[in-house]
C-alpha cells in the first residue's frame, strides 16, 4: 500500500487514523474466517480470507484491502471484539 495514501487515511466511524494490520491480526482474524464465524458491521460474514488490512489505532476496527484498495465502508469493517485472540496493542 502506498505509504502516502496510508497517512492520510482514516476510520470513517471513529476518525482515527488507519495503520497496517501485522501478520499477528491477520492471522487471527483469518483463523476466525476458516471457522465461519467472523462477522462485519453489517452482521454479514466475512467469507473470504484477508492477505491485507488496515486497522484503527485502537484495534477496535478492520478494514479489509482488495487488491490494494482499501474498503472503508463502514458496514463492511470488521470489529475486533469478536475475535478472542485478536492482540492488543503493543504498550
Amino acid at each position: 500500500m502506498d505509504r502516502k495514501l496510508l497517512d492520510i487515511l482514516v476510520c470513517p466511524a471513529t476518525r482515527q487514523p488507519l495503520s497496517l494490520l501485522d501478520r499477528a491480526g491477520l492471522d487471527a482474524l483469518n483463523r476466525a474466517v476458516e471457522s465461519g464465524a467472523l462477522r462485519r458491521a453489517d452482521d454479514g460474514p466475512q467469507a473470504e480470507p484477508l492477505r491485507e488490512a488496515l486497522v484503527t489505532h485502537d484495534r477496535k476496527r478492520v478494514y479489509r484491502v482488495d487488491d490494494g484498495i482499501p474498503v472503508l465502508l463502514v458496514e463492511e469493517g470488521i470489529p475486533t471484539a469478536q475475535v478472542e485472540d485478536f492482540p492488543a496493542a503493543a504498550r
